[in-house]
């Protein structure tokens, strides 16, 4: 039986940390809800530091009606704690998860009973077999703590026999990166979809910081554009939408599963992807 390739789109959130941030979060969900995404996922704080935000904010995206995809990250938890949060979520209804190994937090010497997110996968598996659809987390531009780039494809192919059902790229500027590392996947049997994560541009200092911790690359034809406008908010925006709708479009254009929208819980930049690409409303799950 073909499966089906409609491309699907997604938008990933934060919890946040005050009763006006959730407000806002709601308001902002509700909005990028009328395009009717497959699903919105919920980031998960280093070491499961934000772990009940995690949880709240996935009820909170629930009871709107919607489907929520709570990250979570094994490093510094016990099978115990991972087992207890499966079954919270099973019991409100959450049918998918995305696994992750996560970062040490700072201090930590115990990292736990898992040391990689294939580890997390498998025992997802044994725990509650195919109930959750699995996203794991694929680095086209090479995970900033591999060895090498080919240790970091064969870490990949790890979390794919493990059980994953698809992935989800860290965001990147050059769609070159991403089409060889799928060409690379397929090389090796590597058939789940990979979907490419997008991150509009509105804040230049806030990417530089971002894209320094998480490995993502910004060209320097990017970076030298961005400088030049200094404090100008709007050419920075109008720029930085210009340069990720071109990136968006080509994605698509090649036969991509669909787009991950790294959302920073606002709406608006999103948004102006969106409209930009002309793209439909999309019925998710």
């Amino acid at each position: 039986m073909k499966e089906e390739t409609k491309q699907q789109f997604s938008f990933e959130f934060f919890p946040p940390k005050t009763e006006e941030g959730r407000v806002k979060l709601l308001n902002v969900s509700k909005t990028l809800g009328q395009l009717h995404p497959a699903y919105f996922s919920v980031t998960f704080g280093a070491g499961g530091s934000t772990q009940q935000g995690t949880i709240d904010t996935v009820v909170d995206i629930k009871q709107q009606g919607f489907s929520a995809a709570p990250h979570l990250s094994c490093i510094g938890s016990t099978k115990e704690n991972i087992r207890e949060i499966l079954s919270n979520y099973k019991s409100q209804g959450v049918d998918r998860i995305v696994a992750l190994r996560g970062d040490i937090p700072s201090g930590t010497l115990d990292v736990g009973e898992f040391r990689y997110a294939n580890e997390l996968v498998v025992f997802i598996r044994e725990e509650t077999g195919d109930h959750f659809h699995i996203e794991v987390a694929a680095y086209p531009e090479v995970h900033p703590q591999a060895t090498n780039a080919e240790s970091d494809l064969l870490n990949f192919k790890r979390k794919v026999e493990a059980g994953a059902n698809s992935a989800i790229t860290q965001y990147f500027f050059n769609p070159d990166a991403y089409f060889r590392f799928v060409e690379e996947c397929a090389n090796l049997s590597i058939n789940v979809p990979i979907v490419p994560g997008i991150m509009p541009i509105t804040n230049y200092i806030q990417l530089a910081r971002f894209s320094d911790m998480c490995g993502a690359e910004i060209p320097r034809w990017i970076r030298k554009r961005l400088e030049g406008f200094g404090d100008d908010r709007e050419s920075i925006k109008a720029f930085g939408l210009d340069v990720v709708t071109s990136l968006c479009h080509t994605l698509l254009e090649s036969g991509c599963p669909g787009l991950h929208f790294y959302s920073m819980n606002q709406a608006e930049a999103s948004l102006a992807v969106w409209q930009e690409l002309g793209l439909p409303q999309q019925k998710g799950k």
